[in-house]
């Protein structure tokens, strides 16, 4: 008889217990977790260990950048956050440090070395920007 529900059978139990003799002091197996998954904290250490964040190009936001977006009910579609990261990745190309990346009406400074959004400016900006080395239109 096959019982579904959310607990650990005994051969799993007992199985899971078997293999933490294998896996070394430091690691432990939680027995209700299925076999072969991963807790979200393991899978952002694993990437964060293996440098996919800077292989796939991902945006940061600066806290003030971030500040910047809210005080000025900024919402980035996913188009433009493409648009955005597409436009850094046009300036490493191009050897510029500080970025203008323009995205429609919005004007971002980007670190393009460490792939962040230092801040945001709308059209309602003062639309004047120092301490960049080139602008991308995208």
């Amino acid at each position: 008889m096959n019982i579904q529900n959310n607990y650990a059978s005994i051969e799993q139990m007992v199985e899971q217990i078997g293999n933490t003799q294998n896996l070394g002091s430091g690691a432990k197996l939680n027995p209700l977790k299925p076999s072969g998954t991963f807790s979200f904290q393991e899978v952002l250490d694993k990437t964060k260990d293996s440098g996919v964040e800077e292989a796939v190009g991902a945006l940061k936001f600066s806290k003030h950048a971030n500040q910047r977006l809210e005080s000025r009910n900024i919402d980035l579609s996913l188009n433009q956050l493409n648009r955005l990261q597409n436009g850094t990745q046009k300036a490493r190309e191009k050897g510029i440090n500080e970025s203008l990346v323009m995205v429609d009406n919005l004007a971002f400074i980007v670190n393009v070395k460490n792939n962040t959004v230092v801040t945001a400016v709308n059209d309602e900006g003062d639309g004047v920007f120092t301490n960049i080395d080139g602008a991308v239109i995208s």
